[in-house]
């Protein structure tokens, strides 16, 4: 792409540019430290020219939007086209609360639903089990059966709205309850459009919210995976989650790799169990974490759509151009929201959504500034929601595709997270995959290195965190909490109570023993999980069920 002569002229001129000018302006203004690093411990030089990018080819590492290898974006014209999807992740107490917080959004422009589950909910467990004391509603919609489901989207017009869901070991039974909202709306199967988490794999290396050991478990994400492919076409049947594995404390050139290799192992099931790539892979997505080195987040995005693409065409053969795509939803960073001056999370969220925006994601969710003092309020998430509106349409940004693409920077740093992942997958796949690595513990070390790193750099104030560790003040700023009521647990045992009474315990019972046989035999339990909660078989007693088939995981102990 560059003529070797210009690039060897623009090398001496840096050398010279570096030997003259540079040292007499640090005699008179020294730099602010010797040496400068993206948070995945990059070097970051002064200034980047042609001759860091000089074997860049332009159509084979970039090419156009919409055409392999997708750097530039997935579609031809992008946001010119169509706003990336407005998502806030909503849930907490009551099906009613929730259902009354997702409508409020919808009002004010949010285009996608995404339901947070309380932890009784996502660890299978109704809320009336011992487990689920003091927790139910905390940090998310308590959802026991189909009839919370039917509360939780009652006026959600099915045909009309996408819903992404955060679930994943019960991910079976919570996408069985919403095809059932479905049937009972009249909405065709095939017409049903949302996304489920349903990334397992994620959950054993970082967020550790797991029911069933990792075979099993990845066996269930399969089975929708499977579902999915032959009766919802427009459903994602999983969300490949670098999101967690970040907020971990994984750097961004972990969270690339150890999620693409994540990516990679299901694929591989999928193939295993007969189907062809371009039968399931153009409705896999990718979650990915937005956080504070604004430029390594935007070649993080870069990358990533390169690499799968790669993969999917080199690796696996796939035809279709959909197979090939990444796409992903994004979600700024929690884990850099600080309790302290709440209200400069504002700032840090925004940088982190305009990084995601110009890093080309395909659906967003802005966190709220009290996020780390309680769930959000309604004035924090309308605050967030505007921020996405407000880089939407007063910005400028959604005008241009790929607006950064070509920047000497971006494109080496973006080669860089590159060569840098491969380096970590290659690993991983030397240890004989995922799985075994997780079973070895050695991707839960990696990212426990990387958070003990992060957390020393903040303590000795390498990396300065403001209102934490510089430019505090002795002011507390006050910030109305959302708190969420004790009655809303008894209301949830009451109804749930209520639903054992009146419904047909014969014919759950009998479902119940299918569903033993057939996880047994090793079937897809989609189908007779869907007949289960359609007779208001809870989650918990579906779960027990496959607990006593599969049984249940212990985290191993890393010394």
């Amino acid at each position: 792409m560059f003529d070797k002569n210009e690039i060897k002229k623009i090398a001496e001129e840096r050398k010279r540019w570096e030997s003259t000018t540079v040292p007499k302006w640090i005699k008179t203004k020294p730099e602010r430290q010797k040496e400068f690093y993206t948070i995945s411990g990059i070097p970051v030089k002064r200034v980047y020219t042609p001759e860091d990018i000089k074997d860049l080819d332009y159509m084979r590492d970039l090419g156009f939007p919409g055409e392999y290898p997708f750097t530039r974006g997935i579609h031809a014209t992008m946001y010119r086209g169509r706003i990336w999807t407005m998502r806030q992740f909503s849930g907490f107490g009551t099906a009613e609360q929730t259902n009354q917080r997702f409508k409020y959004l919808l009002k004010e422009g949010e285009t996608g639903l995404s339901i947070a589950f309380d932890y009784p909910t996502i660890m299978g467990y109704d809320s009336d089990h011992p487990m689920a004391r003091g927790e139910v509603g905390k940090c998310g919609v308590a959802v026991s059966s189909l009839k919370d489901m039917e509360i939780l989207l009652d006026g959600i017009p099915l045909d009309k709205v996408t819903t992404s869901m955060t679930i994943n070991g019960p991910t079976a039974m919570i996408l069985a309850m919403y095809i059932a909202v479905g049937d009972k709306q009249g909405v065709p199967r095939e017409k049903l459009g949302g996304t489920v988490q349903n990334d397992m794999l994620k959950e054993f290396i970082a967020q550790k919210l797991v029911i069933f050991p990792p075979r099993p478990s990845v066996k269930l994400v399969c089975d929708v995976i499977e579902f999915c492919a032959k009766y919802m076409p427009k459903w994602n049947p999983i969300s490949i989650s670098g999101y967690h594995i970040r907020e971990a404390g994984a750097d961004a050139v972990q969270e690339l790799a150890f999620t693409i290799a994540d990516g990679i192992t299901y694929v591989e099931e999928m193939l295993k169990r007969g189907l062809k790539v371009d039968d399931f892979a153009p409705r896999l997505s990718f979650f990915f974490a937005s956080h504070n080195n604004f430029f390594e987040e935007i070649a993080k995005f870069r990358a990533a759509r390169r690499m799968w693409a790669k993969i999917m065409k080199e690796r696996f053969g796939a035809k279709n151009p959909r197979s090939m795509w990444m796409r992903m939803h994004v979600q700024t960073s929690g884990c850099t929201l600080t309790a302290q001056q709440p209200l400069n999370n504002i700032v840090r969220v925004t940088l982190q959504a305009l990084a995601a925006v110009l890093g080309g994601t395909q659906s967003l969710h802005t966190n709220s500034f009290d996020e780390a003092l309680c769930l959000p309020s309604e004035l924090a998430v309308r605050v967030a929601l505007r921020t996405q509106q407000i880089i939407a349409y007063e910005s400028g940004v959604a005008d241009v595709i790929d607006p950064l693409g070509g920047s000497y920077y971006v494109e080496w740093l973006t080669n860089e997270m590159e060569e840098r992942a491969w380096e970590y997958i290659h690993k991983i796949e030397d240890m004989g995959g995922v799985i075994e690595a997780i079973e070895k513990g050695w991707l839960q070390q990696e990212i426990a290195n990387s958070a003990y790193k992060y957390q020393r750099e903040v303590d000795t104030k390498k990396r300065i965190i403001v209102g934490v560790n510089e430019y505090t003040t002795e002011e507390h700023e006050e910030v109305p909490l959302l708190k969420i009521d004790p009655k809303v647990e008894e209301e949830q045992i009451a109804r749930l109570q209520k639903l054992r009474r009146e419904r047909d315990n014969k014919k759950v019972k009998e479902i119940l023993e299918k569903l033993r046989v057939e996880a047994e035999k090793g079937v897809n339990l989609m189908p007779t999980i869907i007949e289960a909660v359609k007779a208001y078989a809870t989650l918990g007693e579906i779960c027990d069920v496959l607990r006593e088939v599969y049984g249940v995981y212990k985290e191993m102990i890393i010394i």
